[in-house]
């Protein structure tokens, strides 16, 4: 852990925050390893439930760090940088492959890869005031950390073209127009609203939830029978938690289930 990238575990909810409000939570090394790390975590600590993933200082991430990439500095061969980049981007990876809900909070601006990264998660929570784009081609640069892909199988190439070769700047309420965030909420209460969301989710029964990510993915990437003989395995398996087994006595005895995550 470290002050560029803070980690708090409550109620199995590990929240993380980009913390370099300075610089709009700009990328640059140290919070990249320092966001590797913290999603690895998420991903290995069986006390994380769920994650909330936000910036400090009322920013998400405006992406990478722009003015540090101009400073003149010593080039790195090419292959160097591309297994720095290759490494940094394992954050979104993980975020979306992890078996546990992740909930972004988009305060002030998502742009370049701090879009791809809100993107890599299950639910965003934007603030009225957000702005929201692309933003790569403005900077002569394709797309990293995973936007292309998300941006794809969540709205289509057409849409995900347009977004990338124009690279509009969209308000929060046409990004939740297209599907790209999960609800918009006044900026005084986006902070208040993603992490009850993220709090309930960590609440959940976490078992299933993984399962259900599971095969959401799965949906994106195999065959009809694949999915068919995963959905099987999983709905059976949940079958057999404690969280089932409390929700369904939850049901008869008509009160609310009390979770447990196994």
């Amino acid at each position: 852990m470290t002050d560029i990238v803070l980690q708090h575990l409550e109620h199995g909810l590990l929240t993380i925050t980009m913390n370099r409000s300075d610089r709009r939570n700009a990328l640059n090394a140290d919070m990249v390893v320092g966001l590797v790390a913290a999603a690895r975590r998420a991903a290995e600590d069986h006390e994380v439930r769920a994650v909330l993933f936000k910036g400090a200082g009322g920013t998400f991430c405006v992406g990478g760090d722009v003015k540090s990439m101009a400073e003149s500095r010593a080039p790195l061969p090419f292959e160097a940088k591309l297994a720095n980049l290759r490494r940094g981007m394992e954050v979104s990876r993980i975020l979306h492959q992890m078996p546990k809900p992740v909930v972004a909070q988009i305060d002030g601006a998502a742009a370049g890869a701090g879009l791809s990264m809100a993107l890599a998660c299950d639910l965003r929570v934007a603030g009225e005031s957000a702005k929201i784009t692309t933003a790569f081609a403005k900077v002569g640069l394709s797309g990293d950390y995973g936007g292309t892909y998300f941006l794809t199988k969540m709205l289509g190439s057409a849409k995900a073209r347009e977004l990338y070769l124009t690279s509009p700047v969209l308000s929060a309420r046409e990004a939740l127009a297209l599907g790209m965030v999960t609800r918009v909420v006044p900026d005084a209460e986006v902070g208040a609203a993603a992490h009850q969301l993220a709090l309930s989710l960590a609440q959940g029964p976490s078992v299933t939830l993984g399962y259900v990510k599971r095969n959401i993915n799965n949906a994106e990437e195999l065959s009809l029978e694949a999915c068919f003989d995963a959905e099987a395995m999983h709905h059976s398996r949940c079958g057999d938690t404690a969280d089932h087994k409390e929700a369904a006595a939850a049901f008869v005895e008509k009160r609310a289930p009390v979770f447990q995550g196994q």
